[in-house]
Parts: structure tokens; sequence; C-alpha cells
């Protein structure tokens, strides 16, 4: 049996396609849920959304702890708890990406000497102040099998020491997960008509939420300030971290401006539809990153550094970080020079084919840990 550990919303979204791919084929699963993502809007509601079965088993996690550390340390202890409950039928618990989640659940496997896979495995943006960059290291160095969705991540893999053998390039499964999901979007969606927008281009989307910008008050305050220089409508769903730090700062009345619309956090497929039909997107997000190019949708990344290098070398994406005039001028070429942006949009998408769930699961299979 694999466990698979989800606990983000990224997480839900990008393990989707192997649950979906262990449905199809009839292979048991044991769904773990930490909820390190604990309010309906940002984490339940995903479940319903992408038409995935309901977690096995539910932690709750997020709710009761204020530190990184607290935080992991009581997802280790609820997941060893599980683990040896359900340890005979464990062969392989697979993690995704770079949360504390993440990191718990491979500790706590390979703590009790269980087989550990990491999903999008060899991601690096080289800037260890970021957690999720020391999660990344720590998850890569103690799994047995290392899932890279691109050449680039299998090269710093290697360039670390990880043996060759143990590392598979799979493609990334945001893509799955987003060719699935666009089809359910257009058949449950509504946001395009509640928020009065026409179907393509009329808007900007921005996400904010990373430590890095909305923690350090003036490059939080860097990034509003380039807002307000912006005439083009923006769509804003605010993150509880970003509303929580804007409150802190005094910036929420900075943030009442007129072509800025600040909403609620949506679900994942009315912010697909969002996506899919903007001008291009503002983010400080690395899964957003993945979904403009995806999507071809033009990106604009607030961040000094980023760990989807690919998307930048094919062009779709440029790091803009929180320079107010950086920001401007890039977001008006792309909304003026039209051979720009169409450069922008019609750049490759260097993620796969769609079919790294897939992969992923025959993987496991080929090799009898399922």
């Amino acid at each position: 049996m694999i466990g698979i550990i989800v606990g983000t919303r990224p997480e839900i979204i990008k393990m989707s396609p192997i649950i979906v791919e262990c449905e199809k084929i009839g292979l048991e699963y044991l769904l773990i849920h930490t909820g390190q993502h604990y309010s309906y809007s940002m984490d339940k509601i995903f479940f319903e959304e992408l038409e995935l079965p309901a977690p096995h088993y539910m932690l709750n996690i997020g709710q009761k702890c204020s530190t990184q550390g607290a935080q992991t340390g009581e997802m280790i202890i609820g997941l060893e708890r599980i683990f040896l409950k359900e340890i005979k039928a464990l062969k392989i618990v697979l993690v995704e990406g770079d949360t504390n989640s993440t990191l718990a659940g491979a500790l706590a496997a390979v703590k009790l000497h269980i087989k550990v896979g990491h999903v999008e495995a060899g991601l690096r943006s080289f800037d260890r102040k970021m957690p999720e960059e020391i999660n990344r290291i720590l998850v890569d160095h103690i799994s047995n099998l290392l899932f890279a969705p691109t050449q680039k991540s299998e090269q710093n893999l290697l360039n670390e020491g990880i043996p060759k053998e143990n590392i598979f390039i799979t493609g990334n499964t945001i893509v799955d997960a987003i060719y699935r999901n666009l089809k359910i979007a257009k058949r449950k969606s509504k946001i395009i008509k509640e928020l009065n927008l026409r179907e393509e281009g009329e808007y900007i989307v921005l996400t904010l939420h990373r430590q890095e910008n909305v923690d350090v008050q003036h490059r939080f305050n860097n990034i509003i300030e380039a807002l307000k220089e912006i005439d083009f409508p923006i769509i804003f769903p605010i993150h509880p971290r970003t509303k929580k730090m804007a409150y802190k700062f005094n910036l929420l009345k900075k943030l009442d401006m007129g072509q800025l619309n600040l909403i609620e956090p949506v679900g994942y497929l009315d912010f697909l539809k969002l996506l899919e039909n903007s001008k291009l997107v503002l983010t400080d997000s690395g899964g957003v990153q993945e979904e403009a190019n995806i999507l071809n949708v033009p990106c604009l990344t607030l961040r000094d550094n980023t760990e989807r290098p690919e998307t930048i070398e094919m062009g779709a994406n440029y790091l803009v970080g929180v320079d107010k005039n950086k920001i401007v001028e890039m977001v008006s070429k792309i909304l003026n020079d039209k051979e720009f942006e169409r450069s922008m949009k019609n750049a490759m998408n260097p993620f796969g084919d769609g079919r790294a769930g897939e992969r992923i699961v025959g993987i496991l299979i080929k090799r009898d840990w399922v």
C-alpha cells in the first residue's frame, strides 16, 4: 500500500494525479492529511472541487501550532502514530514539494524504516533563508526514490551526490492536474460571471503570501506602491497570512485602491479560470509560476530568486523582485508591447505531457513497492 501525505492546497493539487491513477487501476493507498492548511476556503473545499476522495486520516495540526518547529514536531508525532498502526501494509510513503508536511512525512517514515518517495524532487532556489529550501533539501537526501520534474531538477540532485539510479524524470504532476481540472472548472466555475469580468485579458491576477515578502514591512510596502502605479484592473484573492500581516503593518488602507479588487481566497477551480483568462499574473508562488507557463499566461515573479528557473529560461516568467520601478516597467511592457506579450504567451512548457502521475505509480509497481 502507498501512503500519500498532503497538508496544503498545492500538495492536494499535485498529489491528485497520483490519487486518480491509484483509483483508476484499483491500487490500494492511504491518504493522510496533516491539516497544515485548515480553513475551509484554503483547504477542505479542494477535495470536493477536484472530485477527490476524502482523506483516510486528518490530523488538523495547523490549528494549534504557532511556530514552524512546533508544527513540524506535532506532525511527526501524529504521522508516526498512523504509520505504526498501518506499518504492516505500508511499503512506501509519498511526500510532495517543500512544506513542513513534506518534511514531517519523510522524517516520520524514514525513522520507521518505511521507504520514502519525493514527488517534485530536486527543486532549488539556492536561498537557504527560505524555509522551503531547507525542507526540500532534507527530504531529497532521506528519500529512496526521487521523482524529478525536469532535467534541471535531476541535475541538482546529481550535483549533491544523490545516486542516479534513485532519480526518475517524470514531468510535473501539476500538468496532469491542470489538464484534468480545467475540464472540471469549465463545468463548475462561475467566477468570471460573478466578478463581472469578460472572458479574456481584462485584468491582472495577483497572488502574494511568501514569508519573505509579507512578513517584511518594506518589501510588502514596495509591492503595494507598485500596484498603485499600475493602471489596469487587478484581481487579488488575499491569503489569510497576507491579510494578517497587512493589518499588523497598517497597510490595509493602502490596499483600498481603485484598480485593485480585493477578494476572499477562491477555490482552485475558480483560480484556474481567473488565471487562464488573465492578461498576466503577479505572484510570489512557485506553483503559480508553473501554472501560468502551462496556461500560456505571462508571469512576473515578486521574488529575488526562483526554484522554477525553467520558466525564466523559456521566457514565460521574469523575476522582478519587489523593486517598484521594475515591477511597473515590466507590467507596462506586457500591456503595451504586443510582440513581447506574444513571446511570453508562446513560451514552451518544460514540465511534461500530463502523464507524471501515471509514470510515478508505474515506477512503484515496477519496483514492487506497492
